[in-house]
């Protein structure tokens, strides 16, 4: 592996690198890092989770003038989550230069974004729809921006960002360095590295040196009524440590989220309806163990980077191989181990399959457990805790007390009590769940096409005569109000 320091790295990076605790560049980061110093476009294929931050965050900082107090870097980013956590590291990465960074994303109140921006931060981290809005209001000046991130261009394109994208990039001086990075690369986002990049260098990391390898990948036939008490036992079998558990829509995060609460386990969830507030104040939560399991769509989960998240849970398996990947890399990060289970119904066997072929991966298959498996598996907690209190030999104040015990009831009695005291045993309340219509190979490619013809339309439109038609008018429509939802 490569050092950081062999890159070339200045001084006060490396200093923010060894407290951040990082030596070792991954291969976005040992590729992307060199190209970037020396000004040259870049993009990027890469997954999340394999360190695109640093990738495109160390060059970015190299060139900043700490002493002239304007935007100098900007990255673009799909969600606030990921705008927010982006926006931190870069602070890190930056921190002993006294490089600023700022944070713009929908949600916050823009009078106090206006101030901030007024004093002067060296790079600002926004959502799309939010940074167009301070443009068209004059409220930010990248004139002066030298370096421009794309993060998660694709998932940006998903969520009809694509125009927006476009308008910012031209908006851009055109004597600047830009970064694209993307986990797969569809047509539209190769145009914009054709028109709107000069002669980018393509980095790609190859699917084997990615952070799934770390991750130990299985699933569940089961049938949807079946999926939520398989659910609760597996969480009391595997009792991890912080877990996130994905729904496919907003409802289903909500009622999963109610009925582990219910069952007494620690959860909360978090989707697109919440305010941005309560977002980052389950977000915290789950950061610092106050809550165990974290329940999300896809979007609001998008870029989440929490260390720490031992098992993931797809309860929906999710409409496209890409979006598994992204889901699973939320465990298994930082050269650590991680686990991701899958609830397939036998009607998604086949959608199973072809992650497995996207992939190039292998899922086991595990039995769903019982409750009396999942009994058992609280019991051996209780197990593990009393054989961790015997290993401590700090007992001798309790053994007059045990032997008064012993003196009344046999051993076997006695460890038994201890055991259904210690032991945590769930409420068994009942949870119903609305039903959802399962994935199929077919319809997962007919949401693909659907997608890919809106777009296509939607330029059809504008190039008669300048102006959208009736149809194309509506899907603009539809993009904004979609746009404006997720900023």
């Amino acid at each position: 592996m490569t050092t950081f320091k062999s890159l070339g790295i200045s001084s006060s990076i490396m200093k923010a690198l060894e407290k951040m605790g990082f030596e070792e560049a991954t291969p976005i980061q040992e590729q992307t890092i060199p190209l970037g110093l020396q000004g040259k476009d870049v993009i990027g294929q890469a997954q999340t989770g394999t360190g695109k931050t640093a990738a495109f965050g160390i060059p970015m900082i190299e060139k900043i003038e700490q002493d002239m107090k304007k935007i100098q870097g900007l990255v673009i980013a799909p969600t606030r989550e990921l705008a927010i956590q982006v926006g931190e590291e870069i602070h890190r990465l930056g921190r002993f230069k006294g490089v600023r960074t700022l944070p713009v994303y929908g949600g916050q109140h823009m009078d106090r974004q206006i101030r901030a921006l007024r004093e002067g931060p060296h790079i600002v981290v926004a959502t799309p729809g939010r940074l167009l809005d301070h443009i068209r209001r004059k409220t930010i000046n990248i004139s002066n921006v030298h370096t421009a991130v794309l993060d998660e261009a694709d998932e940006m394109l998903n969520m009809g960002f694509i125009d927006d994208i476009r308008d910012i990039l031209k908006a851009i001086p055109e004597q600047r360095q830009t970064l694209l990075f993307s986990a797969t690369m569809p047509k539209e986002i190769r145009e914009i590295a054709t028109t709107l990049m000069k002669k980018p260098e393509e980095v790609k990391v190859k699917a084997k040196e990615m952070t799934v390898e770390n991750i130990d990948q299985y699933y569940v036939e089961v049938n949807e009524k079946q999926k939520f008490d398989t659910l609760t036992n597996l969480l009391d079998i595997h009792a991890p440590e912080l877990a996130i558990i994905f729904g496919r829509t907003k409802k289903r995060v909500d009622e999963v989220t109610e009925g582990l609460q219910a069952r007494g386990f620690r959860a909360e969830g978090i989707h697109g309806d919440l305010t941005q507030g309560k977002r980052m104040s389950v977000l915290n939560k789950f950061k610092n163990s106050r809550i165990e399991i974290l329940v999300a769509t896809d979007v609001a989960a998008r870029g989440l980077d929490i260390s720490g998240v031992t098992h993931v849970y797809n309860f929906d398996v999710p409409q496209d191989p890409e979006s598994y990947v992204h889901r699973i890399g939320r465990t298994g990060r930082a050269g650590k181990t991680g686990e991701a289970t899958s609830f397939i119904t036998p009607r998604e066997i086949p959608h199973l399959h072809l992650i497995e072929k996207v992939t190039k991966g292998k899922i086991k298959r595990r039995q769903a457990p019982s409750f009396d498996e999942a009994l058992r598996g609280q019991q051996q907690i209780t197990v593990d805790k009393l054989q961790s209190a015997i290993d401590k030999k700090d007992l001798q104040s309790y053994r007059e007390t045990a032997n008064e015990l012993l003196n009344q009831y046999d051993s076997v009695t006695i460890v038994s009590a201890a055991l259904k005291l210690l032991t945590k045993e769930r409420r068994n309340t009942p949870v119903n769940l609305t039903s959802i219509a399962p994935v199929s190979v077919k319809q997962a490619y007919k949401d693909k096409k659907k997608r890919n013809y809106r777009n296509n339309d939607k330029k059809r439109s504008f190039s008669r005569k300048g102006k959208p038609s009736g149809k194309s008018s509506r899907n603009r429509k539809f993009q904004n109000k979609r746009s404006n939802n997720n900023n």
